[in-house]
């Protein structure tokens, strides 16, 4: 215990800057941010081969110079996001909205009024952290008896770990570790409890996951098939959340949804679903997607049954 809290004690500084960068207008960040794309871009030079190579093989119809300035304005896009992610640490439910707007909220609504649960399919596209504002746009609010959820991969570092849950924590919803998510939901199904959990099923699957094979931005890539078992085991609506970048600073997302009665769907057409959205919103604004993952670093084939 005692050598835990030493541990903490070593990010006081750290704590105590983040807050004061947060207390700072965005106007004010943005400038930082310039900076900031300076430095990772052209001096540590962060994953830029990686962004640059991921981007030339997904748009094998793109120049070099195009594919360029996609992964310039991805850098520049990736810079305002840790900006604007240090900024949820303080900033009020009036100016998130401002910057962040849902659209269509109200066929959630409809399905909440219903007695349904909702998954919702999400993507590394845009300010991914600002969506749980999505509590500020809805009828139905958290309670006790209506769960919003994000389902996460635990990080290494304790302290960031904390600080990235109550980051997420900021508009009413709770976060669940990926490994017991299934167990959560199904709890809160038990007890009458409705819930909507948002599940990134965008990136390498881990280990073991159990994946499905599509076509996805001219690579042959392994998705990860849990979300739509849990879609599926607890009778859940599927929902897409398609973001676009308005300007800077300034996001829409709307919930586009993959399908209500997953029975009717054959096996692995909710993910072929979402995975097809997805690349629609990657297409209309390559700059937004998370472009330095490593997710084609493990290769794979395509079924013998399917053609590329």
């Amino acid at each position: 215990m005692h050598s835990k809290m030493k541990g903490y004690r070593r990010y006081i500084p750290l704590n105590w800057l983040l807050g004061a960068v947060a207390r700072m207008p965005l106007k004010v960040l943005y400038v930082f941010s310039d900076i900031l794309f300076v430095i990772i871009y052209y001096i540590v030079r962060y994953r830029r081969k990686v962004a640059l190579d991921n981007i030339t093989a997904s748009f094998p119809d793109k120049s070099p110079r195009e594919c360029g300035k996609i992964c310039r304005d991805f850098f520049r896009h990736f810079s305002d996001y840790i900006v604007e992610t240090i900024k949820l640490g303080h900033i009020s439910d009036e100016e998130i909205k401002r910057h962040m707007e849902f659209t269509g909220c109200e066929i959630l609504d409809r399905y909440f009024d219903e007695g349904r649960s909702i998954v919702v399919y999400f993507s590394h596209c845009g300010n991914w952290e600002w969506a749980p504002s999505i509590t500020l746009w809805m009828r139905h609010k958290p309670a006790p008896d209506l769960v919003y959820a994000q389902v996460y991969r635990p990080l290494t570092n304790k302290w960031f770990d904390a600080y990235f849950l109550r980051l997420r924590s900021r508009f009413g919803s709770v976060s669940y570790d990926k490994r017991m998510v299934f167990r959560h939901l199904l709890m809160l199904r038990r007890d009458n409890i409705q819930s909507i959990p948002g599940f990134m099923s965008d990136q390498k699957p881990s280990h073991n996951d159990p994946v499905h094979i599509v076509k996805f931005l001219n690579h042959p890539t392994a998705v990860i098939t849990g979300t739509e078992t849990v879609v599926r085991k607890l009778d859940m609506v599927a929902v897409y959340w398609d973001m676009q970048k308005i300007a800077r600073g300034h996001y829409r997302l709307t919930p586009r949804v993959i399908t209500d009665n997953a029975s009717e769907m054959p096996e692995y057409a909710i993910t072929d679903t979402y995975v097809k959205m997805l690349q629609e919103t990657i297409n209309r604004q390559p700059s937004i997607w998370l472009w330095t993952h490593k997710r084609w670093k493990n290769k794979v084939e395509y079924p013998a049954d399917m053609q590329p």
